[in-house]
């Protein structure tokens, strides 16, 4: 199935958390864990339109690894895969 943002929405892959700790213990997947804050961008729609009729370029693009607020995206299944659905406002930073 491909999905097709719309407006300045996003579709994020977030990356997986490191399932070992710095100290170097293991955690089990019935561990609290954070939501991620970090993710690849898997599609972007075409970008916000303005009052005037005009659309706004996205200042993301395809590929682009990127930090996100932690409650601000909506979360959804593809196919058995877990995805995020983000507004533009929402990507916080690119990391390069």
């Amino acid at each position: 199935m491909q999905i097709k943002p719309l407006s300045d929405h996003i579709l994020i892959e977030p990356v997986k958390e490191e399932e070992k700790t710095k100290g170097g213990i293991f955690l089990p997947d019935t561990a609290s864990k954070e939501k991620s804050e970090e993710g690849v961008i898997i599609a972007v729609g075409p970008g916000k339109k303005t009052d005037d009729g005009k659309i706004v370029m996205m200042s993301v693009k395809v590929g682009d690894k990127v930090l996100f607020q932690k409650y601000g995206p909506s979360e959804i299944k593809i196919d058995g895969k877990e995805y995020l659905i983000a507004s533009e406002s929402d990507i916080l930073a690119v990391i390069e």
